[in-house]
C-alpha cells in the first residue's frame, strides 16, 4: 500500500510501517498544502491512504469521493513516542482500509487488537 504521512505525524513513524511504501509530506515537497489539495495530490500519485493527527480533517473534506482513505492517529500528542503503542492497530487498519473510508486509530483499536 501506498502511505502518505502527513505533516503533522513524526516522520521517523515511516520506519514502523514495514511492509508498506511510505512517503511523507516533507519528501514529497508539499509541506504547507491545504487538506484539500493534499488529497487530491495523493489521489493523482496514486497513493492509497494519509496518515495523519489532524482529527478535524473529517469536518473539512468530503471523504466520500473513493479518493485515498485518511487515518487518523488520536493519542495524548503527535510525538513518535505517543504513536508508536497505536502501529499494531494501524498496520491491521492498512491491510483492510478500503478507498475514501476514514478511520481514527486509538488506544481502544489497540486494546481491541490485543484481545483478538
Amino acid at each position: 500500500m501506498r502511505v502518505l504521512l502527513d505533516e503533522c505525524v513524526p516522520r521517523r513513524l515511516r520506519l514502523y510501517l514495514t511492509g508498506h511504501d511510505v512517503q511523507t509530506v516533507q519528501a514529497m515537497g508539499w509541506s504547507g498544502k491545504k487538506n484539500g489539495e493534499l488529497l487530491r495530490l495523493l489521489a493523482v500519485q496514486g497513493f492509497d491512504a494519509l496518515i495523519t493527527a489532524d482529527r478535524n480533517i473529517q469536518y473539512q473534506q468530503n471523504l466520500e469521493t473513493g479518493g485515498p482513505a485518511v487515518i487518523v492517529l488520536v493519542a495524548e500528542s503527535n510525538r513518535l513516542r505517543d504513536l508508536i503503542p497505536l502501529v499494531p492497530a494501524l498496520l491491521t487498519i492498512l491491510a483492510s482500509i478500503r478507498p475514501g473510508a476514514l478511520v481514527e486509530v486509538t488506544r481502544e483499536n489497540q486494546q481491541d487488537n490485543e484481545e483478538k
